[in-house]
């Protein structure tokens, strides 16, 4: 072979090296105990010394140490003070659809046209994404991967964060179907020199009947030719028929009851808003429905002039006070996803226990994606999606990662930040 080739294909493996994430972990082959931690269930229990069995990907059990004697099995991992969390959940976001939002060639996230609910988010999942891997030091394992653009995005997948390509990341294959609401009002172009303060939609209604005319067609369908193919008709009907969720990405008040009416006007049975930053004023009507909500990100500027400062901090404090199901969303942005334990942990300050705080990001994100029976509790016969830190997980000083699993497979907690971290530790250290 000659040199230049050799030079090339080395080139090439350097590359390569340099951009892939960490090799995903093997299955899991024999038993694991984790004994002593304090197991935070994810329901609003804690057990101070707990016992847990992880067997063949599974949670087989969760035990107080100081109350039963069962015997010890396979690796035993004692972590003595430390903290055991499920998994954290991360909705409603763009996490392996785009690596850098500067270029284009890396965003993968919307496609043409305005009606696209056949499309899906997951063949576009990148599993390699150095973005992807940076999500698991802070605990957060499972993502959302969801779609942008148009008036109905397309159809999002719930993923785990180790995988070697989108099929082995999928944990559930099209969860749901993406609707960005229509804006009630809007707000002046000031770069055309217009007034940039809001102004009515004069197309509201117009752009609601459009969308009712879809949904009333898509039903149609499922009556008609079947010789007749139509993607995007054929795409709604297991949300029409109620077994998959139609996501609403909306904000205002009355965009909010124009959902809730439009929900019952179209029969359907499973529906989340989205976003939904004034929900807060209509939280009642929300609950008697029996709608949840995903929240935008908690870490965000009020909207308004007259908005309190800290109304996105204490939203969700207010809205599960109301009997409203809440989950913390992440706004449709990826790298920040790895932030949501921290906002779960800014609206303890407002309000909400610990514990109430960590389903927000748990239990109620897992219930609301229809992976309940799966994931957000230590559980048996859950799968051992999981993850031991020092110290509490929803706080900066407190979220040290020292093991994580996802069914049970003992994952890589290194990635380009902590390689960084380790790397100029070191260069500060032998200058000292």
């Amino acid at each position: 072979m000659k040199t230049t080739q050799k030079l090339y294909i080395l080139f090439l493996f350097a590359a390569f090296s340099l951009q892939a994430q960490q090799t995903p972990a093997p299955k899991q082959s024999g038993d694991i105990t984790l004994t002593g931690g304090f197991a935070h269930i994810g329901n609003g229990k804690v057990i101070e010394n707990s016992l847990i069995f992880i067997t063949d990907g599974k949670i087989t059990g969760v035990y107080d140490a100081t109350t039963t004697k069962r015997p010890l099995k396979g690796e035993i991992i004692k972590i003595d003070g430390q903290h055991v969390y499920p998994g954290f959940i991360a909705p409603d976001t763009t996490l392996g659809l785009v690596e850098i939002s500067a270029v284009r060639a890396t965003e993968d996230q919307d496609e043409i046209g305005e009606y696209n609910p056949h499309i899906e988010a997951i063949v576009a999942y990148n599993a390699e994404s150095k973005v992807v891997e940076s999500m698991r030091p802070n605990g957060v394992l499972i993502a959302q991967a969801v779609p942008q653009g148009g008036t109905i995005s397309g159809e999002s997948s719930v993923v785990q964060l180790d995988a070697w390509n989108w099929e082995d990341a999928a944990v559930k294959r099209g969860d749901g179907i993406h609707l960005n609401w229509p804006n009630s009002y809007s707000r002046g172009r000031w770069w055309l020199g217009e007034d940039p303060g809001y102004s009515p939609n004069k197309d509201y209604a117009s752009d609601i009947t459009e969308l009712k005319d879809f949904m009333v067609q898509s039903t149609a369908y499922e009556s008609g030719d079947a010789s007749i193919k139509n993607l995007p008709f054929a795409a709604m009907q297991d949300v029409l028929e109620g077994t998959q969720n139609l996501y609403v990405h909306v904000d205002s008040e009355k965009e909010i009851l124009d959902v809730l009416k439009f929900k019952k006007e179209m029969n359907l049975n499973k529906v989340v808003l989205v976003g939904a930053y004034r929900a807060y004023k209509v939280a009642d009507q929300i609950a008697t429905a029996d709608v949840p909500v995903i929240l935008a990100r908690v870490h965000s500027l009020p909207e308004a002039e007259d908005d309190a400062y800290d109304i996105s901090f204490k939203m969700a404090k207010t809205l599960v006070d109301a009997g409203v199901t809440v989950a913390l969303g992440n706004s449709g942005e990826y790298w920040q996803s790895r932030n949501i334990p921290f906002y779960a942990g800014q609206t303890t300050a407002h309000g909400l226990s610990f514990e109430d705080a960590l389903q927000l990001i748990t239990k109620n994100p897992a219930t609301i994606l229809g992976l309940g029976d799966k994931l957000g509790t230590l559980e048996a016969g859950k799968d051992a999606t999981l993850f031991v830190s020092t110290g509490n997980a929803l706080e900066m000083m407190g979220n040290n990662i020292t093991y994580a699993f996802i069914n049970g497979r003992s994952i890589s907690l290194e990635s380009h930040q902590t390689e960084l971290w380790k790397r100029y530790m070191e260069k500060y250290e032998r200058t000292e």
